[in-house]
């Protein structure tokens, strides 16, 4: 909460005493209405909240719920993507005693009903139509859910006489009449909070099966901000840009956590297809998002320098080949040649700062990426186009990302060093623990599985891993995901799986070979790369389905397939793999709601594809069912061809 570019230890020690609505109230004091807190994009032009705006939204948000009769300690629901309301409504709550739990706006109903079942929600919030449609749908079994707050009020003209809805404007009109009418109120229910009180649930990624509801207090989101202000160069009035999911624990992290300490201007994009564009007009100060984004970016990137012309491509290739050399001395920590400097110095002016620039990443100070593994060529490749991206690692019971690489110690394969007052170790089976006040209370209603996550107050992380000599930490891959060959070779699925998607052509890969003689992948191509390079080669294609089983496609995955088996050990080169003929999907729960691979579902699922490729097969007759956006049933009929690796 102070303007310097690296803040007072004992200052920032003092601020996390006190709960996140309780910051709110002393940055709107000390910021009041001169800087902006929050930036949203609508219609094309910057809406702005000053810090006196943001306290004052939260408090009648959080006076509106007592209004309609929330009581502390119960649970609220929200499902919306990155929008002010999703602040206001959020802390809003937490600032009367209530606990919150973001959703993911890509739920299904019955998803939706699940969850808010599981926490016995006593309110939900919902952005628009849409996600209220799937509330109405699921009533008669959210009988505990006594309101629905509705955002948007396009389309919610019909629904105006359903008591069980109220619109967000009408509960900020409730609690602005309530601070009207006692003016103490809000003051004293803020001062009930204690920094220990649980302030969000957060579902884990279920990624092995349920989800669970990891509870975070508001002391945990403190900590693991102060952490960050004290490591980065946080400076009042920076921008953090909001676009991975409420749900997701960066948000609450950065948008949440860090921007109220460090008094961060928090901006929200108009939409998905606007974000390169406002990145540009914001010049966000840093930006943390899941290895898929940073993936689908160079994807882009490599597919578009294809399309240019020969010249541009070979100035491109020379240039960033300039650039890999100088990351590679630098990471060993040698000096860098004059020549190669000055060679860098000009493909920076000509090639890497127009292109970071038209891809929105050019006002970067630091990029992350975290949240699941990542090819280090993707590290590779940004950081020899000049852009500062580093691998970090944490995990939502942690309470975030605890450690990051830094700036002077950067090394493609680890995700670096521990954030201050925070310890990480090794246990004797290789997984990775922890231990700081970051580490999250609990799971809701879940005892045995709060005590087995820790061990002697360490936070068991469930991912293996080791520490190099220089004291960075290199994650290997999940525990229970570490496959063991015929012959007994153990390695992990991931360091694989990240290789293949660098390439511009597959967007997932999923590999196994437990107790089996060679390695075999089902692979998704990617429909917009791969159709692209189709059309350009006059390949005519109706459907995913068709475009996958093309034989040009085949034989163009196989190179891209060959060129990772190049740099790969013997026991771990991919042998045979099949190119699935239907994307993965979190609807289909194949996929986590954060895009992560849910592997062993995938192998029941998929076992008669992947036991063909063991017995000798050429292709196989398919005949499954499918689930469709709008909830129908189909089925599908195809035959897929096994691809050989020679």
């Amino acid at each position: 909460m102070v303007n310097r570019k690296q803040a007072d230890d004992g200052e920032l020690a003092t601020v996390t005493q006190y709960t996140m609505p309780q910051i709110l109230m002393r940055q709107s004091e000390r910021l009041g209405s001169e800087a902006t807190a929050i930036r949203e994009k609508a219609y094309g032009i910057w809406q702005t909240y000053s810090w006196l705006d943001y306290y004052r939204y939260v408090k009648h948000t959080g006076l509106g719920l007592s209004n309609i009769g929330l009581k502390r300690g119960e649970n609220v629901g929200i499902v919306t993507n990155n929008m002010p309301e999703w602040l206001f409504c959020e802390i809003g709550c937490q600032s009367v005693g209530g606990v919150s739990l973001n959703l993911f706006t890509s739920s299904v109903p019955e998803e939706l009903c699940h969850a808010l079942g599981r926490i016995k929600a006593a309110y939900a919030v919902a952005e628009n139509q849409e996600q209220v449609d799937k509330l109405i749908q699921m009533r008669e079994r959210l009988s505990h859910v006594r309101r629905v707050i509705y955002i948007d009020p396009t389309g919610m003209r019909t629904y105006r006489d359903n008591p069980w809805l109220v619109s967000f404007s009408d509960l900020l009109e409730m609690g602005e009449k309530l601070d009207r009418e006692n003016p103490d109120l809000f003051l004293k229910e803020l001062q009930k909070g204690r920094r220990d009180n649980v302030a969000i649930m957060i579902q884990t990624s279920g990624t092995t099966g349920i989800s669970k509801l990891a509870m975070l207090s508001h002391r945990n989101i403190t900590e693991m901000a102060r952490n960050w202000i004290e490591s980065l160069p946080v400076t009042s009035g920076d921008n953090w840009i909001s676009i991975s999911p409420p749900a997701w624990i960066v948000d609450q992290m950065c948008g949440v956590g860090v921007a109220l300490l460090g008094g961060m201007t928090v901006n929200f994009p108009e939409m998905p297809d606007t974000i390169d564009e406002d990145f540009r007009e914001i010049g966000p100060s840093i930006i943390i998002t899941s290895s898929r984004f940073w993936e689908d970016l160079a994807s882009r990137i490599m597919v578009k320098m294809d399309d240019a012309g020969l010249i541009r491509r070979k100035l491109f290739s020379m240039s960033v080949e300039i650039g890999k050399k100088v990351v590679e001395l630098q990471s060993k920590g040698e000096a860098v040649p004059g020549h190669l400097n000055l060679l860098l110095r000009i493909a920076s002016i000509g090639i890497y700062r127009p292109l970071l620039d038209r891809v929105g990443c050019a006002g970067f100070k630091s990029a992350f990426t975290g949240g699941h593994p990542i090819s280090p060529d993707v590290i590779h490749f940004f950081r020899a186009i000049g852009l500062n991206l580093k691998q970090c690692y944490g995990l939502t019971e942690a309470g975030g990302i605890f450690q990051v690489q830094p700036d002077s110690e950067i090394k493609l394969e680890s995700v670096g060093k521990p954030l201050p007052r925070t310890l990480v170790a090794i246990g004797d089976d290789q997984e990775v623990l922890v231990q700081s006040d970051s580490n999250f209370v609990g799971y809701y209603n879940d005892f045995r599985a709060t005590e087995e996550a820790f061990s002697s107050g360490w936070l068991k992380t469930g991912d293996a891993g080791y520490i190099d000599k220089d004291g960075h930490l290199v994650i290997i891959g999940r525990k229970g995901d570490i496959i063991k060959n015929k012959d007994g070779a153990a390695f992990s699925p991931d360091f694989i799986e990240t290789r293949l998607k660098f390439s511009p052509y597959i967007k997932e890969a999923v590999m196994f070979g437990e107790g089996r003689p060679y390695i075999t992948a089902l692979i998704n191509i990617d429909m917009g790369n791969v159709g692209n390079w189709a059309e350009e080669r006059m390949i005519p294609y109706t459907t995913y389905i068709d475009l996958s089983q093309q034989a040009a496609v085949e034989e163009l995955i196989l190179n891209e397939v060959r060129k990772v088996n190049r740099n790969l050990p013997d026991l771990m080169k991919i042998r045979k793999f099949i190119l699935l003929y239907k994307l993965l999907d979190a609807d289909d729960e194949e996929l986590t709601r954060t895009g992560k691979v849910r592997r062993r579902f995938i192998y029941g699922l998929y076992l008669q594809l992947i036991e063909a490729m063991y017995t000798g097969r050429d292709e196989v007759d398919v005949k499954t069912k499918i689930q469709y956006r709008d909830g129908q049933i189909g089925e599908i009929e195809t035959r897929v061809r096994i691809i050989n690796i020679n």
